[in-house]
């Protein structure tokens, strides 16, 4: 330190011409090298602006102000005290070392119960939890994979805060679905669960949502809960497949007695109507035969409307010139004339007896 000290002089001692200067005024000896004095004028605009750079660094320092975004609330805290209602998107001021604010965030949030962790699990506002497991009517473990969504109700966010803490949700959310999962899972049998997949995830969002609404103040907003998956212990799931197989057996059995009934009536169907086509095939050729036998009978009625004598005696006489023709082939054939009538009616060839002939 010495010999820096020694330099610095020497380099003073050159620069003044190599030798001390007298201080004025004074007499004897040189008393050593003269010491530059540093004055700092804190008079005029120097000053003020001094003074006004201390204060910004000041207030960069303390920060005296926040920012709350939308989708937050911030729970202002006095010496540890927090005020009764949240602060609201915006810009606030704050006394520095005195009062802090909590920023608290109001968006949806969601809790997955699965028995794997998802890919999105880390994100920001998803939580991962294990599946809740309770026991059924008759003792069973049952896993009961959910969704639930929610939020902060962020009139009250300031309250749930101070009575609840800011992990009022492991308090409050998670407490609240095992509790009610529990209750309404352990009404109904394993077997039955599955079934009732649609009417349980009802009754357990109904029984969720009316537990956190009556909670003092209503420090959350439920959303939604999804059922997601009902895992049933392997003894379970064993009997159920094999009950099942047994109705899909017993629904083929049915379908397939349902298929020979079709057959037959469509045999049956069939049959009828060959029936019904032979009995109108029948009805058409007695009809025809029965219209044909009118129609003759109308035409014998005709006929003998239109008889007369004189037609009568017409056709006796052309009856008795074919008989004169038989004669004259045939002298000795016979004729026999029927009693009292005027046309011939058997004629006999006497020259065979074997050989007959009749005519009408």
């Amino acid at each position: 330190m010495a010999s820096d000290m020694n330099d610095y002089f020497n380099k003073k001692k050159s620069e003044n011409g190599g030798g001390y200067q007298k201080p004025s005024g004074g007499s004897g000896g040189p008393k050593g090298p003269q010491i530059p004095k540093i004055e700092f004028n804190m008079g005029g605009k120097s000053g003020f602006i001094y003074f006004i750079v201390a204060v910004v660094i000041l207030l960069v320092l303390a920060k005296p102000f926040t920012i709350i975004e939308e989708g937050q609330r911030g729970i202002l805290s006095t010496n540890g005290k927090y005020q009764d209602q949240a602060l609201l998107p915006g810009l606030h001021f704050i006394i520095p070392l005195i009062q802090k604010v909590y920023v608290v965030d109001t968006k949806v949030r969601i809790i997955n119960y699965a028995t794997r962790i998802e890919a999105n699990s880390g994100s920001s506002g998803i939580l991962t939890k294990p599946a809740v497991t309770v026991l059924d009517k008759r003792s069973l473990p049952v896993g009961i994979e959910l969704t639930v969504q929610y939020r902060l109700n962020s009139q009250f966010a300031a309250q749930t805060i101070s009575n609840w803490g800011f992990s009022w949700e492991d308090k409050i959310i998670n407490p609240v679905v095992r509790d009610v999962v529990r209750n309404v899972i352990g009404k109904y049998d394993a077997e039955a669960l599955t079934q009732m997949r649609n009417e349980l995830g009802k009754e357990i969002e109904a029984a969720i949502s009316e537990k956190v609404n009556n909670l003092k103040n209503s420090p959350a907003v439920l959303q939604s809960v999804q059922l997601r998956d009902i895992i049933l212990p392997a003894k379970v799931k064993e009997q159920i497949e094999r009950v099942q197989i047994a109705k899909q057996e017993v629904q083929k059995a049915e379908q397939d007695v349902q298929r020979v009934k079709q057959e037959a009536l469509k045999r049956a169907a069939e049959a009828q109507g060959v029936a019904e086509q032979a009995r109108i095939e029948a009805q058409g050729k007695a009809d025809a035969v029965t219209i044909e036998a009118n129609a003759q009978a109308k035409a014998n009625i005709l006929i003998a409307k239109s008889l007369s004598d004189k037609l009568l005696q017409l056709e006796q006489i052309k009856v008795q010139g074919q008989f004169n023709d038989a004669l004259r082939e045939n002298k000795d054939a016979k004729i026999f004339l029927t009693p009292g009538g005027s046309t011939p009616n058997i004629w006999v060839d006497t020259k065979d007896i074997k050989k007959r002939t009749s005519a009408n």
